[in-house]
């Protein structure tokens, strides 16, 4: 199939269209004023349609002209923008960053982080998906992503990733104030905790083995998709179960949840920066200067309030 339009010609379209006439878009283009009108009457040829009324002095688009240069201006824009991100990614800059977060993170410090790399208009496009324990892995395993935030655990066996810490997660279990064990007496046994239902987060993962944390040998479960709808539904009465404790507090201080000291305490959980070794990117390396920086993950999660 043969391509009976151009960039070029929409180009001359849309200068005609702008300037009024064939000689002021033949000015702003650089061109003689025969090259212009020859542009138009070769794709009115091709086409087969007349795009410009040229009865009066002013040149006036026709219907289908008007049609045609509405969605021509479209594909110029879209042109525009490919030819300025091949430029950067020449540069060093992707085209697009990939960034798989764990959803212990709130959405507040991610949307945060892309308000401040625009500002450097490096014209690289941001994904961002939420995962649940071992989603960043699995993300980063399977290509789905090119940079984790607050990767958990080990990684997948066979290494070439690179890591960095960025600080700690502690836990603490969390009711509601009208559960039960809302008033039972502190510190809670094994046995108190498994005759009630748990809420848990399901594990992101696509390829590796899925993870649980938290839950007990056939106790009953309440599974949702992340922290914030299951500290929601914690703050129901709907289950039981650990969460962050600068989240839990938070809901502690309006009156939502009601801390209770277990004697199997929950350890902290570590957070990790992660990407591919060979991965060297300008904008990846902006995003782990940006969040490999002290209290960033505190600060993050403060965000939440």
């Amino acid at each position: 199939m043969t391509m009976r339009l151009s960039l070029d010609a929409l180009l001359v379209l849309d200068a005609i269209d702008r300037k009024g006439s064939f000689a002021a878009a033949a000015h702003e283009l650089h061109r003689v004023p025969s090259a212009v009108t020859y542009t138009v009457q070769k794709l009115e040829e091709d086409l087969d349609v007349l795009l410009f009324d040229r009865r009066g002095h002013r040149a006036k688009l026709t219907t289908a002209g008007l049609e045609l240069l509405n969605e021509g201006r479209h594909l110029l824009r879209a042109a525009g923008e490919l030819e300025a991100r091949v430029k950067r990614v020449a540069t060093g800059w992707e085209a697009e960053l990939r960034i798989a977060y764990d959803g212990l993170i709130p959405l507040a410090a991610m949307l945060k982080l892309a308000a401040d790399f625009y500002t450097i208009n490096s014209d690289t496009r941001l994904r961002f998906s939420s995962e649940v324990l071992g989603g960043c892995w699995d993300a980063l395993a399977s290509g789905r992503a090119d940079l984790a935030i607050g990767a958990s655990g080990e990684g997948p066996a066979g290494g070439g990733y690179q890591t960095r810490p960025l600080g700690e997660i502690d836990w603490v279990f969390a009711v509601a104030p009208v559960h039960p064990l809302a008033k039972a007496r502190e510190p809670l046994r094994r046995e108190d905790i498994l005759a009630h239902r748990a809420v848990v987060v399901a594990d992101s993962s696509r390829n590796l083995p899925p993870r649980t944390t938290g839950l007990l040998s056939g106790q009953d479960t309440l599974t949702i998709a992340n922290a914030d709808a299951k500290l929601r539904a914690q703050a129901m009465g709907l289950g039981v179960g650990y969460l962050p404790q600068c989240l839990a507090e938070a809901a502690a201080a309006r009156g939502e949840l009601v801390i209770k000291r277990t004697e199997e305490a929950k350890v902290s959980q570590m957070l990790y920066l992660a990407w591919r070794t060979a991965y060297r990117g300008k904008a990846l390396k902006w995003f782990v200067d940006q969040v490999y920086q002290p209290g960033w993950l505190d600060r993050a999660l403060e965000s939440a309030g």
